[in-house]
Order: structure tokens, then C-alpha cells, then sequence
């Protein structure tokens, strides 16, 4: 790798654009952080935009920092020439537009949001291979996928995704009714958003990384597996035609694969972060998720399958039942209810252009909103 690395970090303030900035601090001769964008964390903002002084900013807040810079759009941000590579970190819908301009544009993609592949995969990909662009997965699990194809000539039999379980993996149903937000906010594995930390809960987040994986590896549903793995060590495995495997260790922090996105083909050696010690490690387990504890998987997986627009239409359903979870409007059980009633009121399009799938968004929202009033708290 030649020359510094010019870095537009889309959700600045937010989990990931967070970590993003601490491996920045760690090789100020590698990397340079040209373009930042933030929704309402103005004060965070402000000092990344005093420590880094980015030429370009795109601040959705009510009161945008003062300084010296060009304000621009974030499509604007992520297909701009002075631009090498695009942090997408911002969650939920807001990630598409975005992603898809930094494909149209050519861009490396360190690629953290979920649901823009969820929602738009075909459309995506297929521009990201007419013009080149490169997509390098930021998600533990898709970046371990990633490491593990690296040099290999065959395509894989199976991809099997590991998942801490969350806080609840030993949870009964009759206990769930019960979760609270802040129980559902501490993630015993990683350091995360709301949204993406309620989502590794009900497990909505690894039926998102296997739609992911289905379109950033080409491998069918049916060759990708979800295995429950508490330790959080074993990041993912890849099961080639012979019976071997190969699987990604790692301590769980996210600043690994986030590097590992920025500097590839290099691996950068980065005394921050944490390493193993072998010596403590006593046992590995994995288990089959349990379909009662976890319907939001099978949702997940139901709508992956059925393509067109159903995965818009799951991803922006989850997105509003967790809205209303994190604001105590509906209980934490009633998140896959809310998510399975929208989908059965929906009429899927096969083959979705853009704007079909912006109209299923839209569509999706508004009646999540309106089937929630039957799923109030008692």
C-alpha cells in the first residue's frame, strides 16, 4: 500500500466511526480523514472536526459546528473525488443512498451498515462490479468470511456464521416478555449502537449478515449456517469442498476488522488492540439457535429467500420495532410480532428497481406504525 489513505467516515460519532477514528490516531502517516458525517452529536462532531479538519461535512443535526469546510450531502460525501475510501457506520436506511453512490463512484467501501445490502443487495452489487468498486465488509463475522477466502481458487460449500447469542441465548419465551431496554443494551460480547446491540438480541442482526453474506460472497441460503458461539472468538467459518475449514480468531473488538478493511491487502501491526491469551482459553462451544428464543432469525431468513422487496420490507419493519422498543412503546417480545404482521401484509415485487424498494421502505414504516397501536404495552 503506496501513499496516505483519504477516508470519509459517514456516522463519525456513532459506535463504529468512533473506532474508526482511534485506528486513524494509531497511523496518521497511513490514513487521512477528509469528509465527516454525523446526525445530532454536534458536540463529538465538532471535535472530531477540530482534530481531524476535514475538508468536507455533512452534519444532520439542528445546529451544524462552526469551521472551515465545504458542506455537502453524504452521496455527496462518499462518491467525491478527493475521496479513496467510504466508512459507511450509520445504521438503518440512512446507510443506502450513500452506499450506492460510493459503488456508482468506484470507491473502496469499509462497509459497517447492514441494511443497505439487506434491502438493495442486486442493485449494489451489480454497480459495484460495473465500475470496480470494492466492497470490504467491517462486520466481524463478514470480515472473518473475507479472511478466510483470501487466496482461495474454489468457492466455498458453507459459511457458517457465529452469533454470541446476545444477553437472552438461555432465556424461555415467558421470560423475554419481560426484557427492559437497558437489559436488552448490554451486549455481553461487543461495543455497539442501540440498534445494532437490540438487533444481536433478537438475533434480526445475524438474519441480516446472512442476507449479506448471500450477496457479498455469492453463496446460496442453504450453504449458510448460524451457530450460537458465547465466547465470541470464533468469528466465522468457511467449509471448502473437501471437509476442511478455516475460521477467524480474535479477540471481540472492533477495531480489528475495521483496520483490516482500511489497510488491506495489509495487515497493520496495532499495539491498542487486544490480544488472545491462548493459555485462558478452556473450551469453545456452538450451538444451533433456538427458533422459540429467536423468531426474528427465522424472519429474517424467510425474507432473504423470498427476495424482491421482502428484505426492504423486514429491515425497515425491524428498524421501527425497535424504535418503539427503545422508546417503551412495545415490549421486547413483540418485536418479531410486529416485524411478521408487516410482512404478511405485504405484496413482494420480484424484481425491484430503486425506487420500488424506497416505495417498500416507505410502505413498510408507515404500517409498522400503524399495526403498533395493536401491539401497545399492557
Amino acid at each position: 500500500m503506496t501513499g496516505i489513505i483519504r477516508l470519509a467516515v459517514l456516522g463519525s460519532t456513532g459506535s463504529i466511526g468512533r473506532q474508526t477514528m482511534e485506528v486513524v490516531r494509531a497511523f496518521p502517516s497511513r490514513f487521512t480523514v477528509v469528509g465527516l458525517a454525523a446526525g445530532g452529536n454536534t458536540d463529538l462532531l465538532a471535535e472530531q472536526m477540530a482534530e481531524f479538519k476535514p475538508g468536507l461535512v455533512c452534519c444532520r443535526g439542528e445546529k451544524p459546528p462552526a469551521g472551515s469546510y465545504q458542506p455537502v450531502t453524504m452521496e455527496e460525501m462518499a462518491s467525491h473525488p478527493e475521496v479513496d475510501t467510504v466508512v459507511i457506520a450509520t445504521p438503518g436506511r440512512a446507510g443506502l443512498m450513500p452506499t450506492l453512490a460510493a459503488a456508482r463512484a468506484g470507491k473502496n467501501i469499509a462497509l459497517a451498515n447492514k441494511e443497505s445490502l439487506v434491502a438493495a443487495g442486486h442493485i449494489i452489487i451489480s454497480e459495484a462490479q460495473r465500475t470496480g468498486a470494492r466492497i470490504l465488509p467491517v462486520d466481524s463475522e463478514h470480515s472473518a468470511i473475507w479472511q478466510c477466502l483470501e487466496g482461495e481458487k474454489k468457492p466455498p460449500a458453507r459459511i457458517i456464521l457465529t452469533a454470541s447469542g446476545g444477553p437472552f441465548r438461555s432465556y424461555t419465551p415467558a421470560q423475554l416478555e419481560g426484557v427492559t431496554a437497558e437489559q436488552a443494551l448490554r451486549h455481553p460480547s461487543w461495543l455497539m449502537g442501540e440498534k445494532v446491540t437490540v438487533d444481536s438480541a433478537t438475533l434480526m442482526n445475524k438474519g441480516f449478515e446472512v442476507i449479506e453474506a448471500h450477496w457479498l460472497f455469492d453463496v446460496p441460503y442453504d450453504d449458510i449456517e448460524v451457530l450460537i458461539h458465547p465466547q465470541s472468538i470464533v468469528h466465522s467459518i468457511v467449509e471448502f469442498v473437501d471437509g476442511s475449514a478455516k475460521a477467524q480468531l480474535s479477540y471481540p473488538d472492533m477495531r480489528l476488522p475495521i483496520q483490516y478493511a482500511l489497510s488491506y491487502p495489509e495487515r497493520l501491526p496495532n499495539p491498542e488492540l487486544p490480544r488472545l491469551d491462548w493459555s485462558l482459553i478452556s473450551q469453545l462451544d456452538f450451538a444451533p439457535p433456538d427458533p422459540a428464543t429467536f423468531p426474528c432469525l427465522r424472519l429474517a431468513l424467510e425474507a432473504g429467500r423470498s427476495g424482491g422487496t421482502s428484505p426492504a420490507v423486514l429491515s425497515a419493519a425491524d428498524e421501527v420495532a425497535v424504535e418503539l422498543f427503545l422508546a417503551n412503546r412495545i415490549k421486547f417480545s413483540q418485536i418479531p410480532n410486529l416485524v411478521e404482521r408487516v410482512l404478511e401484509h405485504h405484496q413482494p415485487t420480484s424484481k425491484p428497481t430503486l425506487d420500488d424498494i424506497i416505495e417498500a421502505d416507505a410502505w413498510a414504516r408507515e404500517t409498522a406504525f400503524k399495526l403498533s397501536s395493536g401491539e401497545k404495552k399492557a
